[in-house]
């Protein structure tokens, strides 16, 4: 792409000469980073700007002699000066219509762009301004930024002339996704990366476009070492977060170990894998290199909740609120504050707010979804929990939201559906499979029910109640030893994981396993397990009846049965792999003390 069409891309050249994962001369990308964040910066474009800087500052500095020239300034440059600078500063200051005016007419790329992105931000404020009440349908016929036709035509007319550099590609490109063409805004993000693979903005919507591996391996990026950071960003969307933090880990080797950005991806990739604990340290560290941040800090307070770390959590909204208490994620840490707290009507309140702010805030959607279930709202939970998957469709908590409302409202083939979704997003996601599973059961698909709970229990069941849920369902069909099979791997788990566990489940374990051995006259392992029953309150009187029955069969005497008691299989349908678990011999409970 040589010459970077008629604006002189100068910067922009040198990137392509770092190949795909070539980070050995840091010194040329620390240049070209400042060079776009000053590039960004000069047609508005902050958070573009904001991206580079700090990537830029986590790499050391540059001596005075290496520092990157200001871009050269063409003759339209020189000629559109007077009207750009007074029109930028108008910008600066919100007033996009002023700006737009003073710059009619302005021939240079850069004046051009600032005229082009002047009027697109002045339609958004407009459509923001009559979009009053957030919580009205976010439908896609209400409001419209009247600007998008109008900029389109003739945006499309300079694309065709060619005449568009990287910002004018990336500007067309997010005016094509507003008015829902996302094909064609996808191949135009495509050439904006060409163009100009340094600006993070067009890699970022791209990232929002992409809505599966399959999409992204018939993309042709450009072999740039920006691609690196794009793949692990969308890896860490598409839940692929091996491969992100893999990348993450790569980068951090390359020689950005100081970039608070990677640390808060990675501790994002660790909070959508439920590592909860490496996610909090993740982010302790984070808040200590970069105190007043408030991205991400939402992520934050949910693993906060989720520990109920109420101190924590209320000296994090206290922070914020200092820091500023205007900004979307400060509401939702609010938020989450009010319903660790009970309190889920303030909380809504607080998500609104956040709303209120930016409608297209994915997190704030969610998170109200859940507060009005809590307050027992289902069609407002319904609602919320659309508008999140509106604004992004591969957010699976949307989808499990759902599947949770229409389970309440006693609608198993609508909550099926959902279920399904977030399944697909997170499969080895073992709450998804166990609800899924529930939800076979109510539809009396018991086959496929156990499928699901056998599959929660190989990922790894995080709330354990995949093996209790298979074993009952094996009660039902009178498959007494695959049944107590699962009860034996059940308590084996629980207490293997060395927490005394408030589960109800284990006492129904034991005494169907006490039932079990008594019927297969193994007295020895079902006086055992008739003991630990007395152990709890819901289960004491059976295992004392029990405990007498073995005492009286035992005096008449009766001997243990020997020809019951070989082990028994998982049946070969239902293991992971289809070959027999190993051989798990009569629980030894010795050593178990619940």
């Amino acid at each position: 792409l040589a010459g970077l069409r008629a604006g002189g891309m100068a910067a922009a050249g040198t990137a392509t000469a770092l190949g795909t994962g070539d980070f050995s001369d840091l010194r040329e990308i620390k240049k070209q980073l400042l060079s776009v964040a000053e590039r960004s910066r000069e047609r508005g474009l902050q958070h573009s700007g904001k991206w580079a800087s700090e990537l830029a500052f986590a790499l050391d500095p540059l001596p005075l002699s290496e520092l990157p020239p200001p871009p050269a300034l063409t003759e339209e440059d020189a000629r559109d000066l007077d009207a750009y600078t007074l029109a930028k500063s108008y910008f600066d200051l919100k007033e996009y219509d002023r700006a737009a005016y003073f710059l009619r007419g302005c021939k240079s790329q850069k004046a051009y762009f600032l005229y082009m992105y002047s009027r697109y931000l002045s339609g958004e404020k407009k459509k923001d301004d009559e979009t009053v009440d957030s919580l009205g349908p976010l439908e896609k016929g209400q409001v419209k930024n009247e600007a998008l036709r109008e900029l389109r035509v003739e945006l499309s007319k300079k694309h065709k002339a060619r005449e568009l550099d990287g910002f004018g590609l990336y500007l067309y490109g997010v005016v094509l996704r507003k008015l829902d063409l996302v094909k064609e805004a996808i191949d135009v993000f495509v050439e904006a990366a060409h163009v100009l693979p340094l600006h993070w903005g067009a890699w970022l919507e791209l990232c929002n476009l992409i809505t599966d591996k399959e999409m992204l391996k018939f993309l042709s990026l450009p072999d740039t070492w920006m691609k690196e950071f794009f793949l692990a960003h969308i890896y860490t969307e598409l839940q692929l977060i091996e491969e992100a933090l893999q990348k993450y880990q790569s980068l951090i080797d390359a020689g950005f170990s100081k970039s608070t950005y990677i640390i808060s991806q990675i501790a994002v990739a660790y909070h959508n894998i439920r590592d909860i604990d490496k996610a909090l340290s993740i982010f302790n560290e984070l808040r200590k290199q970069d105190p007043y941040r408030i991205e991400n800090m939402d992520t934050f307070s949910n693993l906060l909740y989720v520990r109920s770390m109420k101190p924590e959590l209320s000296y994090l909204a206290h922070n914020l609120c200092e820091i500023d208490k205007y900004r979307v994620e400060t509401c939702c840490v609010i938020g989450n504050y009010y319903s660790l707290r009970s309190q889920h009507e303030k909380a809504a309140l607080y998500f609104q707010r956040a709303l209120k702010l930016n409608p297209r805030y994915l997190g704030a959607w969610t998170l109200m979804g859940h507060e009005y279930m809590e307050m027992k709202n289902t069609s407002a939970a319904i609602q919320a929990y659309r508008h999140a998957i509106e604004v992004n469709k591969r957010d699976y908590r949307a989808w499990y939201g759902l599947g949770q409302t229409y389970e309440i409202l006693k609608m198993p083939f609508y909550c099926l559906y959902y279920y399904r979704r977030a399944h697909q997003l997170r499969p080895n996601d073992s709450r998804m499979l166990v609800a899924l599973g529930e939800c076979y059961e109510k539809l009396n698909q018991l086959v496929e029910a156990k499928k699901c709970y056998w599959r929660a229990y190989a990922v790894g069941d995080v709330e354990k109640m995949a093996l209790v849920k298979l074993a009952k369902l094996h009660e039902q069909l009178n498959e007494s030893e695959q049944a107590a099979q699962c009860y034996i791997k059940y308590i084996q788990d629980i207490y293997s994981c060395g927490e005394i566990v408030e589960h109800l489940e284990v006492s129904t374990a034991f005494r169907y396993l006490a039932q079990y051995y008594f019927k297969c006259k193994l007295w020895d392992e079902a006086s055992a397990c008739a003991q630990k029953c007395c152990a709890f309150n819901d289960t004491r009187e059976e295992g004392k009846a029990l405990l007498r029955q073995i005492l009286q069969l035992r005096n008449q005497g009766e001997t243990s049965s020997t020809d019951i008691a070989a082990p028994f299989f998982l049946p070969a349908s239902l293991s992971a792999n289809n070959t027999p678990t190993r051989r798990v011999s009569p629980l030894n409970l010795s050593s178990v003390t619940p």
